[in-house]
């Protein structure tokens, strides 16, 4: 299974493909025994990688999903003409059909109780998941947690008997560009398949992929079939899941990013212990300090984040963030971008405090920021637009910090968003959208669901409808 978008495929499976032929041949005549131990320096360790594959790759498994899809018959003979002649007794099998979609994709196992790792993608909307083991043992699995916007999810396997292998957790902040990696998945559904590399760059936050984004960037061959698959370190330590590839032709062209595990194990948490995934609340919105930005500060390089509007009640008003400051570290670490402060707070559990360090015109200060869950104020209200008007058809909800963080959308924003549009409504026939932000109803503020609710009350001849969509300013007229 593979979705491209710009050059980059998710990847779906599990691969296996180690080049160790080399190793062999240099290793002379050393014996069979010699040659299963495990390497205990740099020098052995080029020579085989063979003692860690056998360790790891039995707690990577497959993972088959079916998927059973309506289609409609022919719209043709929808027509209420063609039912005066045919009646219920429609030609050519006009009526819905269903079909079977089936995918393949990888996951690893983590704990003996069946927990395991894969790829949001890769389970998505399926009917039926099952997860196979190298050892040809079949468990069907249950989705504990699945967190689109970091593309991991996790499941549980069921009807256990235990003994199952698994991966130990490793530290995805310690590893280095240049450090060597393996990579175990499916690509092609060929079966499980090993590869090697190095990893070629850390902190890619340019991956359209996700949400969060703070890729590790490895070499290793990764193709179609490999999502949800392992990235481990020489000490048989899962650092990442692999995710996606960038390539023009469909297969490995060298550059494969996989989701660190800082992330996944904070995903992992929340399943584990069955609390829905709440992320630290930021509570501002910024902007990438870039070439431009710098020298207009008179900073001598680019990089960190300007603090542009700051929630009143927020985390960061507390900690005294003010407009125009510039971030440039969190907890001792450099802050580069916007993308990479994100990833950093979304990794971390709530309680407690981290270190903010910023600048404010030419002096450096820090602060504590409190790690807390942004609230939900006001109350969703969560509401269905019925009747006959232009917004008939929508299902909208008030804009709280909780709410925004959860569609991916900054925080400090307010007023009603359409959480949904019923197809073929009236209000999807003038062209409202999903997260569309409703500002105003003919020159009424609308900051509430219960503001909408009292215009349809006492419904206008014209409606004159503007919007906030992703921070560009709509206007709809319909009568």
């Amino acid at each position: 299974m593979t979705a491209r978008v710009n050059g980059l495929s998710s990847v779906g499976g599990v691969g296996v493909a180690l080049l160790l032929g080399l190793a062999i041949g240099l290793l002379g005549g050393a014996t069979a025994s010699r040659a299963q131990q495990v390497p205990d320096s740099d020098g052995q360790i080029k020579l085989t990688f063979a003692p860690i594959v056998k360790k790891t790759a039995p707690a990577v498994v497959n993972i088959y999903t079916k998927k059973v899809v309506r289609q409609r018959g022919n719209r043709l003979f929808d027509d209420p003409f063609f039912r005066r002649f045919f009646g219920d007794s429609l030609p050519f099998n006009s009526g819905p059909r269903e079909r079977v979609e089936n995918s393949l994709g990888s996951g690893v196992i983590v704990d003996d109780d069946g927990i395991v790792i894969t790829n949001h993608h890769v389970i998505d909307g399926a009917d039926e998941i099952r997860v196979v083991l190298t050892d040809k043992r079949e468990f069907q699995a249950a989705v504990l947690l699945s967190d689109q916007r970091t593309d991991i999810a996790i499941l549980q396997m069921q009807e256990l008997k235990r003994d199952l292998p698994t991966i130990p957790f490793g530290d995805s902040e310690d590893i280095e560009v240049g450090d060597l990696v393996i990579a175990i998945g499916n690509p092609f559904g060929l079966g499980q398949t090993v590869t090697s590399g190095i990893v070629s760059g850390l902190a890619r936050t340019s991956v359209g992929i996700t949400d969060f984004r703070s890729f590790i960037q490895t070499d290793a061959a990764i193709n179609p079939g490999n999502s949800g698959g392992a990235l481990i370190d020489t000490n048989g330590r899962l650092i990442g899941i692999n995710t996606a590839i960038f390539s023009k032709s469909g297969g490995s062209q060298g550059i494969g990013f996989a989701v660190p595990i800082s992330m996944v194990r904070r995903i992992l948490s929340s399943a584990v212990a069955g609390e829905p995934l709440v992320r630290p609340w930021l509570g501002f919105s910024g902007r990438d300090v870039d070439a431009e930005i710098a020298e207009a500060l008179g900073l001598e390089l680019p990089g960190g984040v300007i603090v542009e509007e700051v929630h009143p009640e927020s985390p960061a008003s507390a900690a005294g963030l003010e407009r125009g400051d510039v971030i440039i570290s969190v907890a001792g670490r450099q802050v580069d971008d916007g993308q990479s402060l994100r990833f950093y707070f979304a990794t971390r559990e709530l309680g407690g405090e981290v270190e903010l360090g910023y600048l404010r015109g030419e002096s450096f200060q820090e602060s504590r920021f409190a790690l807390l869950a942004p609230p939900e104020t006001p109350p969703r209200d969560r509401t269905d637009i019925a009747g006959d008007f232009p917004i008939s058809g929508l299902r909208v909800v008030n804009l709280s910090p909780r709410v925004a963080e959860e569609m991916g959308i900054s925080t400090d924003m307010t007023g009603v968003i359409v959480e949904g549009v019923r197809r073929g409504s009236v209000a999807a026939q003038a062209g409202i959208r999903r997260m569309d932000i409703i500002t105003t109803v003919n020159g009424r503020d609308i900051t509430l669901v219960s503001d909408l609710v009292a215009i349809t009350r006492s419904p206008p001849g014209q409606w004159l409808v503007e919007l906030n969509r992703q921070g560009r300013r709509l206007v709809l007229e319909v009568r």
